[in-house]
């Protein structure tokens, strides 16, 4: 190949992108991305480049679109603060095993070092928060790098990959021949199966008298939704699930009790501490699932089904650890098991969802008087979609009953930010989404303090007329931190009251459809027009301004000290 027939670095980083399967992108432009950008003009017609407002949004978006799809999405941002500025939304992925590959310009190699204008140490910043961090000095090293990056981002435990890439190897020429990566040294994304621990884990299940399934979004992240169902159908296994677990079975499957953790249902949360055997998959016992770890299952046998050797008795001792992907795991042991059958085992979760439903959901969801409340807006917006929307959450009290009374027909129905709790992520978590899965109806549930956090994104909206549907539960708090100050700070409300904006206006401005409902009596037909709304729509709805989202496990406390209301 003589000079001539070499491309340019920028060329080949786009047309390995292409060669991913990649057609969507979101980004932001600056100099040291220039290049790229501009041959990404040249490639209109293969890929979609989406101008977000803020680089978070970029990343957050991402993430959406890698959780509702099962691809891996991509971010694309320049030096210095554009790089910076995704460092939450690659956080947030690597605790939400979420793949995403960022893409960040860098200064010319010859002034790496320098404090040159917009340089950032992007590597040594994203290092210990993503699964792989490399810089591309070289336009030789770009293809290379993307396919490696995509084979990291996506196999085993799925997690951000960051790629930061100089300007002069953006510009320098190469000979390009594109090879996808199957194999690196050193890592192992699929361990092969140990038959001993299929074994053991299949005969301490056939033993069991109370076995208990926790349902974590392995086994979404693996594509063993079958395979879970066949799992605990064969041996009549109660589930519950984490919130990103949630959608892996159907709300209404008779083997589905609930979900689990700090504001988790009330059997699953009490029948963990019951049964004598727990089986976790594809969850790795966070401490909001967990509570006071002292007094959490002792009584049970502990199997934990994990891709990642790191989770394994990390924070829960495992008496059998089967390691492995779950799809497959899952299945090896289904073919061991005993058809049985835990009848009495099962009906202890009726019993318990029947006083939870007296005492905290039928008030929360069928209100008769006073302000409406978080809860009856959610789920008459999940009937009204038939519970076939995919829910998107920001974080806090809204996060939390939305998990709690959203429901689901289908998997990946769940984006929510989970391990790190990033407020701010649902409005560009909510639009990567909707490009994501275009064909389904995405539902964004967002607080007045999480939706100020990048607002900015409405413009995004405006400017790609993207179909999603947000709805602002507003109380003028920040509320999940008032909730706190009054039930464990003496109802001293420091800093949480918030005067906010008029968000319908706001909306107009951005040219998006928009209705603000206080008034009860107006619900079902405001949500109604907001469905059918052909394009984005804003629905503002002012619920109780102290609500409380029960039940509630205080921080540290065991799973079974659970507050049902009023601080009881």
């Amino acid at each position: 190949m003589n000079q001539t027939d070499k491309i340019t670095g920028r060329e080949a980083l786009v047309r390995s992108l292409i060669s991913e399967g990649v057609n969507t992108i979101f980004g932001y432009p600056g100099g040291a991305v220039i290049p790229i950008f501009d041959i990404l003009y040249d490639h209109r017609d293969k890929i979609n480049h989406i101008l977000v407002r803020h680089e978070q949004g970029a990343a957050h978006a991402a993430q959406g679109y890698a959780r509702a799809s099962g691809k891996t999405g991509v971010a694309l941002v320049t030096s210095g603060p554009g790089a910076t500025n995704t460092i939450t939304g690659i956080a947030d992925a690597m605790l939400d095993s979420t793949p995403i590959i960022v893409i960040t310009g860098q200064v010319t190699t010859n002034l790496l070092g320098s404090d040159a204008f917009q340089e950032a140490d992007v590597v040594g910043i994203t290092q210990p928060i993503c699964k792989w961090a490399y810089q591309i000095r070289r336009a030789e090293d770009i293809g290379w790098a993307v396919s490696r990056a995509f084979y990291i981002a996506s196999t085993g435990r799925p997690g951000p990959v960051v790629l930061d890439i100089t300007k002069d190897s953006q510009n320098g020429l190469t000979e390009y021949e594109y090879k996808k990566t199957t194999f690196i040294r050193s890592y192992d994304p699929y361990p092969d199966l140990v038959k001993k621990d299929i074994k053991l884990a299949a005969e301490m299940i056939n033993e069991a008298k109370k076995p208990f399934a926790l349902v974590g979004q392995g086994v979404i992240l693996s594509g063993a939704e079958k395979e879970l169902k066949k799992f605990l159908e064969k041996a009549d296994i109660p589930s519950a699930a984490t919130a990103l677990g949630l959608s892996a079975l159907p709300t209404d499957d008779p083997l589905h009790t609930g979900m689990l953790g700090m504001h988790g249902n009330i059997g699953p949360n009490m029948n963990t501490n019951e049964c004598d055997v727990l089986i976790a998959i594809g969850m790795r016992f966070d401490d909001r699932v967990t509570g006071d770890l002292n007094t959490y299952a002792k009584q049970a046998k502990v199997i934990h089904f994990d891709i990642d050797r790191a989770e394994m008795d990390k924070n829960v001792r495992a008496d059998v650890k089967v390691l492995g992907d779950a799809k497959a795991t899952l299945k090896a042991v289904t073919a061991l098991l005993k058809k049985n059958q835990h009848t009495a085992w099962r009906d202890s979760f009726k019993t318990h969802h029947k006083k939870e439903y007296d005492v905290v959901i039928k008030n929360e969801l069928y209100p008769t008087s006073g302000q409406l409340k978080m809860g009856e807006v959610i789920n008459k917006v999940s009937q009204a979609t038939g519970n076939k929307a995919v829910l998107v959450t920001d974080v806090g009290q809204h996060q939390m009953m939305a998990v709690r009374y959203f429901k689901f027909t289908q998997s990946r129905s769940v984006v929510t930010s989970g391990g790190l709790g990033t407020m701010g992520f649902g409005l560009p978590a909510a639009i990567g989404a909707k490009y994501g899965v275009p064909d389904r109806t995405v539902c964004l549930f967002v607080g007045d303090g999480g939706l100020q956090m990048t607002i900015q994104e409405l413009g995004t909206i405006m400017q790609y007329n993207i179909g999603v549907k947000i709805i602002v539960l507003n109380n003028n708090f920040l509320g999940m931190v008032r909730q706190w100050q009054e039930l464990f700070f003496d109802e001293r409300y420091s800093e949480t009251h918030m005067k906010n904006p008029d968000f319908t206006m706001i909306a107009r401005a951005y040219g998006i459809a928009t209705r603000k409902v206080e008034d009860r009596n107006d619900l079902d037909e405001s949500i109604t027009e907001m469905l059918n709304h052909d394009g984005a729509y804003l629905l503002e709805v002012m619920v109780e301004t102290k609500g409380m989202v029960y039940p509630m496990v205080p921080a540290g406390k065991s799973i079974t000290e659970i507050i049902l209301g009023n601080g009881k």
